[in-house]
């Protein structure tokens, strides 16, 4: 990915922060401003928008049976309780000058911030199990929680004296563990944006970095200070960042359910079909009613390529041009006849021109509709061969395009192993003698190779595509998502 990719995260993290540290050194004038009302008036807004981002998510994780999508919703509904609270004892509002809003300002960002990396980490990981294993209960007994301490803390808020988290070296402590805990899932969350482009991981990327710089700011501002209310309107812009999220994820995905799903899915198909934009949807579905057959093998080949690609350990942003452009390769065989397209004996020469002119033509197609070169040249270049014998501009080696070579594998497997109009499908084992004879002359021996290894490794990765999409309503669901 290129560098400018990450600037606008880095800059939205940088430069409130330098603001604030502009003003606290005293370079310019760090004017007091004691406006307890206005405190609590942002700070409920924060509160309330918090709520509505909780309540919106944990729904959907509760219909979905998502234990990742509850813990995101945890991290905001912990940030609402927590943070109303610390807006109610705001100096001099309602109670005196008490601990309590320090200390459940550093609680509220401490618990959002390990709810909300909780969500970022792998399904099969420990904690995950645990916390899956009580989901249904996790939001009753969370909220109960929060909500009797908030209590205690109104009623009795010198309690707060016994819990000393706004003083050092405790509140140093929490900032540390605030900030790892953020970068781990700013991490997780920018890496998984790479691949999909989803709004709503973007939108959690900005949230992250802006709550882990209010939780800086707070550890070091001065209280009223003008530097110090930096930290209130960050925390205000990552829950409008949040809302934004959610309205676009909705947008593309047509309804929340489907749109917060589709952050967590592990079911390979999903991964692909989620992330298909809609020009690729639509010549998907084109290509469908043209030829089921057709359709199927490129849901197929999609994600034969998909795996070879990891195993060949290419980056997020290159497995997405693969998934791209492997669900479009064949999208030229829409303007090949179907006398020809399905016909079950030998093509004449004069089809077998035409038969091969469909990398072009879907070349042809794909850039007038704005397709990236990378996309492109899987679609113009799946057929060229290792030595040079391929179609349709004889490329040769290293010249072929590497994503192309990479689908060229997998077509190839598919195609032998799938039931044509022409012959029965072969086994495995013999698909892969033929791939492994032409390694070098057909195939690229790297990606012969890697693909051997993997399907040595992992028999589910050729079993469960050709076993799953088979028949004409499973392709239509998968292409409709």
């Amino acid at each position: 990915m290129k560098r400018h990719s990450y600037l606008g995260p880095l800059a939205a993290v940088i430069i409130p922060y330098l603001v604030f540290e502009v003003l606290y050194s005293g370079v310019l004038k760090d004017t007091m401003y004691m406006f307890p009302n206005g405190h609590f008036y942002i700070v409920s807004v924060v509160s309330i928008l918090a709520s509505m981002i909780s309540i919106a998510i944990g729904v959907v994780g509760v219909r979905i049976r998502n234990i990742k999508v509850s813990f995101l919703s945890l991290s905001f509904l912990s940030l609402a309780i927590l943070f109303s609270i610390h807006g109610l004892s705001t100096p001099h509002f309602l109670l005196g000058s008490t601990r309590l809003p320090g200390i459940s300002a550093q609680l509220s960002m401490l618990l959002a911030a390990s709810w909300m990396s909780l969500s970022a980490l792998p399904s099969d990981n420990r904690v995950i199990e645990f916390f899956s294993k009580h989901q249904r209960y996790l939001h009753s007994v969370w909220t109960v929680m929060l909500c009797i301490f908030g209590t205690v803390g109104i009623m009795y808020p010198n309690l707060a004296n016994l819990i000393p988290l706004n003083v050092k070296p405790l509140n140093i402590l929490i900032t540390a563990v605030v900030f790892l805990l953020n970068g781990f899932t700013i991490y997780r969350y920018y890496y998984s944006y790479r691949y999909s482009r989803f709004p709503l991981q973007i939108a959690i990327v900005y949230s992250s970095g802006w709550i882990t710089v209010s939780q800086i700011i707070m550890v070091r501002g001065v209280l009223w200070a003008s530097s110090w209310w930096i930290y209130h309107f960050l925390l205000l812009a990552s829950m409008i960042v949040m809302i934004i999220g959610l309205y676009k994820q909705y947008s593309v995905k047509g309804t929340l359910v489907n749109s917060v799903r589709s952050l967590f899915t592990n079911d390979p198909f999903e991964r692909v079909t989620h992330s298909i934009i809609p020009s690729v949807k639509a010549l998907v579905t084109a290509t469908e009613k043209k030829d089921t057959y057709t359709a199927g093998h490129t849901l197929r080949v999609t994600m034969y390529a998909l795996k070879l690609a990891e195993e060949l350990h290419l980056k997020p942003e290159q497995l997405r041009i693969i998934v791209q452009g492997g669900l479009v390769h064949d999208v030229g065989k829409i303007r090949v006849p179907d006398t020809i397209l399905n016909k079950p004996g030998k093509l004449t020469a004069e089809e077998r021109v035409r038969i091969e002119r469909h990398p072009i033509d879907g070349y042809d197609m794909c850039r007038d509709l704005g397709f990236m070169k990378d996309e492109l040249e899987i679609i113009r270049s799946h057929h060229e061969k290792w030595d040079g014998t391929g179609y349709p501009d004889q490329l040769k080696g290293q010249k072929i395009p590497y994503f192309a070579r990479i689908v060229a594998v997998a077509d190839v497997y598919d195609a032998l192993t799938s039931e044509r109009a022409y012959r029965k499908p072969w086994p495995h084992q013999k698909a892969m003698e033929y791939i492994k004879e032409n390694s070098g002359t057909h195939f690229d021996p790297q990606c012969v190779m890697a693909w051997e290894r993997l399907c040595e490794r992992n028999p589910l990765v050729y079993e469960y595509p050709s076993q799953f999409i088979k028949d004409p309503e499973t392709i239509h669901k998968l292409t409709a998502l």
